[in-house]
């Protein structure tokens, strides 16, 4: 065999010293803040069941119908390599009985991810993530105090300017409206979108505005934003956040 002969998979990477000593001191970084905060660490498995994520991620996402790494083992069972961290973290809490107890579940994650992407700069098919769950608080709080934490990890890396961009998805009555006002706003462009986003207008007129494609990216820009449609109840827990991040100086 000769020298050079195996080399990493397209979209991969090796980790190799003194790269190693960077990645743990990030690594750290995150830990400490995650800890300052109160949250814990978790590990759950590499792969899942296939239908954990068709569930938690959505079936017509980009995700579940392009890029996960699904494959049938020996036993007939179709797994998947983790595509993204919440679902298995929600996952093992149910399974472990964590949810059902009182109180707030505040949990963290670093972890590999596994999306087959077009590899390019900032995109690999196998990529590490850092998350934060906080599980059992619906308040305005709970979601600036998540906020709260990347922001100071950003600052914690070196990157102390980040700017917040806040948005909501509402609940499932705001986005039911918003989906006929994004169809109302795109009907007369519908012929110039994607193969994607025009199957994408029909079934679910939100995920256009996951599309890369550069012509559908102008076209959704006419379409007012979500935060301009949300019901009263969603209206008050966006004001409500936007408040508790002013009380943290965010």
């Amino acid at each position: 065999m000769s020298r050079g002969r195996f080399q990493a998979p397209r979209g991969t990477h090796d980790v190799l010293p003194p790269d190693t000593v960077r990645w743990q001191w990030v690594e750290a970084q995150f830990r400490t803040v995650c800890h300052r905060f109160g949250f814990q660490e978790v590990h759950t498995p590499t792969f899942e069941e296939t239908e954990l994520f068709a569930r938690g991620v959505g079936e017509e996402t980009d995700i579940v119908a392009k890029q996960m790494y699904t494959f049938t083992d020996r036993g007939g069972r179709s797994l998947t390599l983790r595509a993204e961290g919440t679902a298995p973290v929600v996952r093992a809490l149910i399974q472990h009985g964590m949810l059902g107890s009182a109180g707030v579940h505040k949990v963290y994650y670093l972890t590999p991810i596994f999306r087959y992407e077009r590899p390019q700069a900032g995109r690999l098919r196998e990529h590490y993530q850092a998350g934060v769950e906080l599980l059992g608080a619906a308040g305005p709080e709970a979601d600036a105090e998540v906020i709260g934490v990347g922001t100071e990890y950003l600052a914690a890396v070196g990157i102390p300017d980040a700017v917040v961009h806040l948005n909501s998805i509402g609940c499932a009555t705001c986005r039911g409206a918003y989906r006929a006002v994004v169809r109302a706003h795109l009907a007369s462009v519908k012929d110039a979108l994607c193969a994607d986003c025009t199957t994408r207008y029909e079934r679910n007129p939100l995920r256009i505005f996951d599309c890369k494609v550069p012509r559908c990216c102008e076209l959704v820009t006419r379409v007012p934003p979500i935060v301009e449609h949300l019901c009263a109840a969603c209206r008050t827990h966006f004001d409500g956040v936007q408040a508790a991040l002013r009380a943290r100086e965010l």
